[in-house]
């Protein structure tokens, strides 16, 4: 006689160390198979886009630091100044933006650092987020160094940056580059061929090419799939057309593809700041632009690649020192919810795996 089994629902938080924020996973299971799994967000709910509303333009800079994704700072300051000075026709300093791209890929090699530290704890690789934080201190010296800040910085002024760079401050960026290029090959040795990290992350939480567009997802995430876009190769911003680099892309769409991906993608931050470092310009580093900005009626949609992927802002003004209108296209909330398709059929011993490879930022998915 057949043994008739039920299924069992499995709350995973919202309390559970390896989410990366305050997240609930509602899991489905057969025995440990995994039918469903649906996340259930709103934790951090923190209304940004209307308190966006009630300030002026120069106020949401420091906003967009705290409000967003709070690993990625200089990527929200980004997103949020482009969209103004597109709406506002400010021209940006050829000076400022070569400055910006340096720092928004110092920020990449930063948070990527933050995931491959934590997703080797998720894993019980605890030497990892030591190496990881030991490196990542070197960056936040040179954020301190140059803006005052280790982790919000409110440095990207609306037509430029806030202050030049420090005297010596490109050759600690160098020295940085050389240094973190070499210490590559032993993340490589310690987590990269390590065998068991292998069997608990190939083939396990693939996600399709086709499966990855319908969903949204976007950065890491879909490159992992297949999908050779990046939002620096396809609407450039600031000096991203004047530079060369790759575009790092695998097919398997598993765990360890996403973990290709970013590991590659830190090299290439180490390609583009070297040739903004030797071609940086002289000049003004800031536009004249008054404090009270009033913005021009109109609406415009600005896009960036944060660590985590496709971030835009939708921007709506109507002729005052405040926006009308703010809605933010935050990439994991997408990658998020590529999770339920992500996780069936896998087994429950590899929720964590496949969570932790799409590192997701919960500030960044509830708004």
């Amino acid at each position: 006689m057949a043994l008739r089994t039920e299924e069992l629902i499995l709350n995973m938080g919202p309390q559970h160390p390896s989410t990366h924020g305050v997240l609930r996973l509602i899991v489905t299971l057969d025995g440990e198979n995994i039918v469903d799994a649906q996340p259930d967000i709103g934790y951090l709910h923190s209304s940004v886009e209307k308190m966006m509303e009630a300030r002026t333009y120069l106020q949401n800079i420091a906003l967009v630091d705290r409000g967003m994704d709070y690993l990625t700072a200089m990527s929200n300051e980004e997103v949020w100044v482009l969209a103004v000075e597109r709406l506002a026709k400010i021209e940006v300093p050829e000076r400022a933006k070569s400055i910006r791209t340096i720092m928004l890929e110092l920020q990449r090699i930063s948070s990527h650092l933050i995931w491959w530290g934590t997703f080797g704890i998720d894993l019980g690789a605890f030497t990892a987020f030591l190496w990881a934080m030991r490196e990542r201190e070197r960056i936040m010296d040179l954020f301190e160094a140059s803006t005052g800040g280790r982790l919000h910085h409110v440095y990207f002024r609306i037509g430029g940056v806030n202050e030049d760079l420090p005297e010596g401050w490109t050759d600690r960026v160098a020295e940085f580059c050389d240094y973190f290029l070499a210490r590559l090959p032993e993340y490589d040795d310690l987590i990269t061929g390590n065998p068991i990290f292998q069997a608990r992350t190939k083939g396990v939480g693939v996600l399709p090419l086709s499966t990855a567009i319908a969903m949204g997802a976007s950065g890491p995430v879909a490159r992992a799939s297949g999908l050779s876009y990046d939002v620096r190769k396809a609407h450039p911003y600031e000096v991203y057309d004047r530079v060369s680099f790759d575009i790092p892309v695998r097919t398997a769409g598993d765990c360890f593809a996403r973990y290709e991906v970013r590991m590659e993608e830190m090299r290439q931050s180490v390609r583009i700041i070297r040739q903004c470092l030797e071609h940086l310009p002289a000049g003004e580093i800031r536009s004249k632009v008054q404090v009270a900005l009033k913005v021009p009626k109109g609406e415009v949609y600005a896009r960036t690649e944060s660590p985590r992927g496709d971030l835009g802002i939708y921007l709506v003004g109507d002729g005052s020192d405040k926006p009308y209108r703010v809605k933010i296209r935050a990439p994991a909330f997408s990658n998020l919810y590529a999770l339920t398709e992500m996780m069936k059929g896998w087994k429950v011993a590899d929720v964590i795996a496949i969570l932790g490879s799409i590192d997701i930022v919960l500030s960044d998915v509830d708004r």
